[in-house]
């Protein structure tokens, strides 16, 4: 079998773990040297132009896994490869809250290095797909989600990355602007052959638009593969946890979680600290 050229992928994930502290609902550590594994261990390759399904019931690690290919967020063991410029499309991610619409729009155009003719032709690429009007003119902390989303796709839309990371961007809003998006980002897969992630909680919307599927679960790569055939593994899945009842349901979910800890390090007193 002949090996490709590390080139023909958009994306290598080599051994890649994210590991985060726990914390209280007043953003404290629960406790002391309470660590787990947003992701353990994930390796695949994605090759240009897939579009590929990310997979996974909530807190799997798919958005973390979305800050990761974004360079958002830095790994803490492995390595990410990313041939090309990579967007996220998340829900507030990289809004300004303070700014009009109009003002994200072209400081996002300057952060990227555009000159000024190129900022203002990106500007009415935006004004138009929005749909946002008199919106644009208004601080961004004033926006529903719905408009938010509307305006952070639109402005990737329009930036024209090589690959798309779209993290349940299109779960908010009015579904005619979502099918727009789609339209959009197929367009782009058969004409440019963009790259693009796609994590979205609706299993048809997967099937319908990636051709590749990721099932990440418990921080962990389960399977990569033909996108129906891990979509039906995924449902299986969902369906057998779903049939399971309180405290039974409850028990399966902690014994999964717990799975993802890293074990306690141990406290060093002044003098081991000293001499160690």
């Amino acid at each position: 079998m002949e090996k490709k050229d590390e080139k023909q992928y958009a994306v290598v994930a080599d051994h890649v773990s994210k590991i985060y502290e726990l914390r209280n609902k007043d953003n404290q550590h629960k406790s002391a040297n309470k660590r787990f594994y947003a992701l353990k261990d994930v390796s695949f390759q994605i090759e240009k132009g897939d579009v590929v399904g990310i997979l996974g019931t909530n807190g799997s690690g798919k958005s973390t896994l979305s800050l990761l290919l974004s360079g958002i967020s830095d790994i803490d063991t492995g390595k990410i490869t990313v041939h090309g410029e990579q967007a996220l499309i998340a829900i507030n991610t990289g809004l300004n809250m303070q700014l009009t619409g109009l003002e994200n729009i072209k400081v996002k155009g300057a952060l990227m290095g555009l000159k000024k003719k190129e900022i203002e032709a990106i500007t009415q690429d935006v004004i138009n797909f929005s749909e946002l009007g008199d919106f644009l003119y208004q601080p961004v902390k004033k926006y529903s989600s719905g408009m938010k989303s509307r305006l952070g796709f639109s402005i990737s839309l329009a930036l024209d990355p090589d690959i798309f990371i779209v993290d349940e961007a299109l779960s908010v809003g009015d579904k005619g602007f979502a099918k727009k998006c789609l339209d959009r980002m197929m367009q782009l897969r058969n004409d440019k052959g963009k790259t693009i992630f796609f994590i979205s909680h609706s299993l048809e919307q997967v099937k319908n638009f990636c051709t590749t599927g990721m099932w990440i679960e418990g921080g962990q790569l389960r399977e990569i593969g033909p996108v129906n055939e891990v979509a039906e593994h995924y449902s299986e899945y969902v369906d057998l946890l779903n049939g399971l009842k309180g405290k039974e349901k409850q028990k399966f979910l902690d014994e999964k979680f717990k799975k993802r800890l890293l074990p306690k390090e141990e406290k060093k007193g002044f003098l081991k600290k000293i001499f160690s």
